[in-house]
């Protein structure tokens, strides 16, 4: 989920600095760093636009914390105190998703949307993770298109697929490759404990989203005395990371698909794409087939068949798929779009908002340097991705060919470590969407499978990716607000009945939330 392409509209309302130099593979800086854990931050206010209890500073940390002397990287964080403190039971550490997801102006965003009863119990803390931001960031010097991996699978493109692989993870390895091997999951679980150990803290609480989730199950596993009370918000699968939790964006839009069409067929008299789910079905495939027999233009776009599949993400909101699939019927046959349809609405829809995207490659590269370096089970020969993505094809045939055709892992290094067994228990609290897009339900079931101990709170019928503090009318809110003010996990897993309302909305892409963080309508990350 890319947090960067809001960048811009978060700089405008002083949220965060508008520019930040990137680190080249020989720019980290080589300050011992063995008196890490005894550094004290150098607190300061982030900017005379924003509140002065909104604070900033730097930290240093170890490239590699086996070698604690060797070179450092800088590390940006942020925080807001509570206000109460008498009431205060600790330190809250703040993580946005990613991976490559800035997380520095969280605290404010967090603070708006957090009832009183939780907010006045945490110092909120942000920070961007290594690599990312304004904390020593990395760049591949990747241009717009190489950033893009939504590639389906054809015989005749392969070729350039497997080229487009093999270049970006060449340019990664030119421009980061001192840096690149260090930016991982457990490494940032390192800086989340170092942070902990510089705010003075003897434990960390946690509120994590998407990756974010994955990022505080490892903190869990590493840190396990040191774990206080964790939230993990729309979980990733431990044992899917990182091939697996692409992948799974095929196989779970197939039911979200089918449950499209059951709601477009109930509304055949409004929409006109077919009265049963088989119609429904039907007309959308043969709008695939007519624009991969001849695409149209439209917006200075070629659409065709592969562009429309690509919005898989929209299926799992039948109140904005619906209309996005009769636009396009419009759009293939020279029609005027349908009242309440704009243009751009459309475009941003069939790109994932890609056209608004910033030049800086920085969320890409970082989401590459951990999807590739945190494990080692990505294949190694093209042949297995090309064979994948034909038999996936075939049997998801919305998205099975763009989730399992190669990736730049195929030529990434070899990770330096192995990543991070799930044997501890871990007394947290995963919270999740029955219908999510980009961490699907049998995700954050493999999340909570995982962390032996931990609790479950299901919104049965929720929509969305985020779920605490992105809808004020989510079923599941009661819980955490419970559990972050108590520390008391329920004593069972929690199912909860979402309203039938929340469903109906015709935002974009994803429903609009309090909570502005971008990434659930971004659907090329977690």
């Amino acid at each position: 989920m890319r947090l960067k392409r809001f960048a811009p509209l978060l700089a405008a309302a002083g949220l965060i600095a508008t520019t930040v130099p990137l680190l080249s593979a020989t720019q980290a800086s080589a300050t011992p760093a063995a008196d890490h854990l005894r550094q004290k931050p150098a607190w300061h206010r982030c900017s005379t636009e924003q509140p002065a209890s909104y604070e900033c500073a730097t930290l240093k940390v170890p490239l590699d914390y086996r070698r604690p002397d060797g070179p450092t990287l800088d590390l940006a964080i942020s925080r807001i105190k509570s206000e109460n403190p008498a009431k205060r039971h600790g330190a809250m550490l703040l993580n946005p998703g990613g991976p490559g997801g800035p997380g520095l102006d969280l605290p404010l965003l967090v603070g708006a949307a957090m009832p009183k009863e939780v907010r006045e119990r945490y110092d909120l803390i942000g920070f961007d993770p290594r690599g990312v931001g304004a904390s020593s960031p990395i760049t591949c010097g990747l241009t717009d298109a190489e950033q893009n991996f939504d590639r389906a699978y054809r015989p005749e493109s392969f070729g350039s697929d497997v080229t487009w692989a093999r270049t970006v993870a060449d340019k990664c390895r030119e421009k980061a490759g001192a840096v690149l091997p260090y930016i991982t999951t457990r490494n940032t679980a390192r800086d989340m404990d170092t942070i902990r150990a510089v705010l003075g803290e003897r434990k960390l609480s946690y509120l994590g989203y998407s990756y974010g989730t994955y990022l505080g199950a490892v903190y869990s596993q590493m840190f396990p005395d040191r774990t206080d009370r964790f939230v993990l918000d729309s979980g990733v699968d431990p044992q899917r990371i990182w091939r697996g939790m692409i992948q799974v964006w095929a196989t779970e839009a197939e039911p979200a698909f089918a449950r499209w069409t059951q709601w477009a067929a109930q509304r055949s008299a409004e929409y006109h794409l077919g009265d049963t789910p088989k119609a429904v079905s039907d007309t959308f495939w043969q709008l695939v087939a007519r624009a991969d027999k001849e695409p149209f233009e439209f917006e200075g776009m070629k659409v065709d068949g592969d562009m429309i599949r690509s919005t898989r993400a929209v299926f799992f909101y039948p109140a904005q798929a619906t209309p996005m699939v009769v636009a396009l019927k419009a759009a293939s046959e020279g029609k005027p779009l349908p009242a309440g349809t704009t243009a751009t609405e459309l475009k941003r829809l069939l790109t994932g908002g890609a056209a608004d995207e910033p030049a800086s490659d920085n969320g890409t590269a970082v989401f590459w340097a951990v999807a590739c370096g945190d494990t080692g089970s990505w294949p190694r020969y093209t042949e297995q991705y090309e064979r994948d993505a034909v038999k996936d094809k075939a049997r998801y045939p919305l998205y099975g060919d763009f989730a399992s055709n190669i990736k730049p892992c195929a030529f990434w290094d070899r990770p330096v470590e192995a990543a991070t067994p799930m044997h501890k228990k871990a007394n947290v609290l995963t919270v999740q969407n029955e219908f999510d897009s980009q961490t699907p339900l049998v995700s954050g079931q493999g999340l909570h499978k995982a962390l032996k101990g931990s609790r479950m709170v299901l919104a049965a019928g929720g929509e969305g990716h985020g779920v605490y503090l992105f809808d004020p009318t989510s079923c599941a809110n009661a819980s955490v607000n419970a559990y972050l003010a108590t520390g008391e996990l329920p004593a069972q897993d929690v199912t909860c009945q979402n309203p039938p309302a929340a469903a109906e909305r015709r935002d974009s892409v994803a429903p609009t939330k309090p909570l502005p963080l971008p990434f659930p309508s971004t659907p090329g990350r977690f």
